[in-house]
């Protein structure tokens, strides 16, 4: 079948599931659009320059209750808070099947990474300089998920934000599977998380942006930046679509 058959096809299918199954707004499932124009209005933006530059919490400009400044990535920039359509966002991409929303979140990231580039960080340089970054690459999935879901919804989403900033996408870490974070303290899962990430290809000497789409107690960001560090890589900035506050 040559490309433009395969391409009438494809247009073809997605008319048809569209008469089917038509689309939805994931906060008010209105139809129409993914996300409908008073959900995308609705949307709860965290204000870079009132973001904690550590961990990305919406307030910790001056002083933060979500870290103790402590954190390996040399900045944290997060999208928006947690609730309704942006909480949405997240979850219908991962655990419903949503692919569509990847490039949606990467976008709704690639505005909080514009905004954070007029704002420092604790080394005093912009929290985000496109310029400065080599590569883009995402805390994965374990193997029981991505067999489970079919797809690993953060390279999805890494790789639509690689795009969008002009840079290569670094498929560079792997995830052990780990006890379920949800009934865990901050503490608890540092620890539950700690070794689970393994460098899986070259890192030595890249800038890199690591990008996960919900960072509570940030132990996952933490634990896979540790382990790119340890690995040689220069530094880390670190990127997430939601920031639990």
């Amino acid at each position: 079948m040559d490309a433009p058959v395969r391409r009438y096809a494809r247009k073809a299918a997605d008319a048809a599931l569209e008469l089917l199954y038509p689309t939805r707004c994931v906060g008010c499932e209105m139809p129409g659009e993914l996300i409908c124009d008073e959900c995308r209005e609705a949307l709860p933006w965290i204000e870079q320059r009132c973001a904690c530059p550590v961990c990305g919490a919406a307030f910790g400009d001056m002083t933060c209750t979500g870290c103790e400044g402590d954190w390996e990535p040399r900045a944290t920039v997060a999208a928006l808070g947690f609730s309704g359509t942006a909480a949405r966002m997240a979850t219908c991409l991962k655990d419903y099947h949503e692919l569509r929303l990847a490039p949606v979140n990467a976008a709704a990231m690639l505005v909080a990474l514009q905004e954070a580039a007029f704002w420092p960080a604790r080394d005093g340089r912009p929290r985000f300089d496109a310029g400065s970054v080599d590569a883009v690459c995402f805390v994965p999935a374990t193997a029981e998920a991505y067999a489970r879901r079919g797809y690993d919804h953060m390279e999805l989403t890494a790789r639509e934000l690689a795009a969008m900033l002009g840079l290569p996408l670094a498929d560079v870490l792997a995830r052990d599977a780990a006890s379920d974070q949800r009934d865990l303290g901050r503490s608890g899962r540092a620890a539950n998380l700690a070794g689970t990430m393994r460098v899986v290809d070259d890192v030595w000497g890249l800038r890199l942006l690591l990008v996960d789409d919900v960072v509570t107690t940030g132990a996952s960001m933490r634990e896979a930046t540790r382990a790119l560090l340890a690995r040689g890589a220069a530094e880390v900035t670190a990127c997430s679509l939601i920031r639990v506050w």
